[in-house]
């Protein structure tokens, strides 16, 4: 346990460079490693979750170490060259790694064994196991669909298409990797689109993807199974998911003007962005600039008012990890903040609709909790504080609310910022050297 405290700050100034998009991160490890030849991977983050991907990589018989330059090497084995590990693959808390590494096995013909922290052994894996027992694979899991889990691939997988009854990237892009190595075309549709990082990546190596609208307005994904996946070079770019919590804190810390670099600012990923705008934030976006496929932009911003809106549910698959540093940019905002859609967000590493409700309210905020909706009353300015937050073993609840309290009143304490690893190593340190006061709880003022 690693307890901490942030305080009231100063106006926070500088340029920084936040870690590696996790979603690419993982993403360039898997299919790196069912490529023929070497993948280069400069600004992998080294978060907890995607070294949790490589180790289990690792054990299926791929080559990945990282060099003395920090770039990652990754020796892939082609598809279908995995091998059966011999040991259980622990996939920590990470519900992206084990989702698409079950997408990869659910067509290959071995069988795995697959664990995690206690966050994720509490999470729902049914949402692949259905579509990926359609392929042919085995699964056996506990109640609910949930892990530690045994998965068997099937020798001769059939292609399927798959609709999804829920709008997720992670269900999206285990269909398409278990048609990676299936005969013939297989196909996910969504009604919602989610972030399509698998899709461009999966061009990046030289897979045949192709999308095209159903005549209901769904988007349909298809992949054509057994291409000759080739190693690349993939440049990882800064994480908008991490530069959310520094975008925030500079928004509701008066005087605050920062600059993050080089931000992937894909467009299904932009959603937080957007709101801000809505809200009144000054977010300027400058340097746009295409790479590997993906675009990239630097940040400016800057203090100033936000007012509160009504957020649609149509905007949740653009941000459905940004909703806890949004409440908090609501919390501080003036007038009334109503976020819709959230549902999907009692399924994360902790039922974070709930887990920020509670923490609003112990910090003095008023709000409204539905079942699938948030309701922020804002505070026009600083926000009481003074909670101490229990972040049941999730890095964005934590995040969130040490950037709440550098505009409160009085601090904010959380329970523990271990996990916080996972996917922004380096957070505090980064926030404090831009002028936040984050620190033990023993020593915070």
């Amino acid at each position: 346990m690693q307890p901490l405290k942030s305080s009231i700050s100063n106006p926070i100034a500088g340029e920084a460079r936040v870690p590696g998009d996790k979603s690419m991160s993982h993403r360039s490890l898997l299919i790196g490693a069912l490529a023929i030849g070497e993948t280069v991977i400069e600004g992998l983050l080294e978060g907890e979750d995607v070294l949790c991907t490589a180790a289990a990589l690792r054990a299926l018989g791929a080559g990945m170490e990282r060099g003395a330059d920090g770039a990652w090497r990754v020796q892939g084995v082609g598809l279908g060259g995995l091998r059966e590990p011999s040991t259980v693959l622990d996939m920590g808390n990470s519900g992206t790694a084990a989702r698409l590494l079950m997408g990869v096995l659910a067509s290959h013909p071995l069988t795995a064994f697959l664990t995690g922290d206690a966050s994720l052994c509490r999470r729902p894996m049914a949402r692949v196991q259905v579509p990926l027992e359609q392929f042919g694979a085995r699964i056996v899991a506990r109640e609910g669909g949930r892990m530690p889990l045994a998965i068997t691939g099937a020798g001769d997988p059939m292609p399927i298409a798959y609709r999804l009854p829920v709008a997720s990237a992670q269900v999206k892009s285990a269909v398409l990797l278990a048609g990676l190595n299936t005969p013939g075309r297989t196909t996910a549709i969504e009604s919602q689109p989610t972030r399509d990082h698998t899709e461009r990546m999966l061009q990046h190596f030289g897979a045949e993807v192709e999308t095209t609208r159903e005549a209901d307005g769904a988007l349909a994904v298809t992949v054509t199974g057994q291409p000759e996946l080739t190693g690349q070079h993939v440049q990882v770019p800064a994480d908008i998911s991490s530069a959310a919590f520094p975008i925030v804190a500079a928004l509701i810390v008066p005087g605050s003007d920062i600059t993050l670099t080089a931000v992937g600012m894909n467009p299904r990923r932009t959603g937080l962005v957007d709101t801000l705008v809505e809200m009144g934030a000054a977010v300027d976006i400058r340097n746009e600039r295409d790479i590997a496929g993906e675009p990239v932009a630097d940040l400016h911003v800057r203090a100033g008012g936000l007012t509160g809106i009504e957020v649609p549910a149509s905007r949740a698959p653009s941000m459905i990890d940004e909703y806890p540093i949004l409440a908090v940019a609501a919390a501080v905002a003036e007038g009334v903040t109503v976020m819709h859609g959230l549902a999907e967000l009692r399924v994360k590493e902790s039922d974070r609709l709930g887990a920020m409700a509670r923490g609003l309210a112990a910090c003095g905020v008023r709000i409204e909790e539905g079942a699938d909706s948030l309701t922020v009353h804002g505070c026009g300015g600083p926000a009481p504080g003074g909670g101490s937050i229990e972040t049941d073993l999730d890095h964005r609840i934590a995040m969130a609310f040490l950037v709440l309290g550098m505009a409160s009143k009085n601090p904010v304490a959380i329970d523990d910022a271990e996990p916080i690893e996972t996917s922004f190593p380096g957070f505090v340190a980064l926030m404090n050297s831009l002028g936040a006061v984050i620190g033990p709880v023993e020593a915070a003022k």
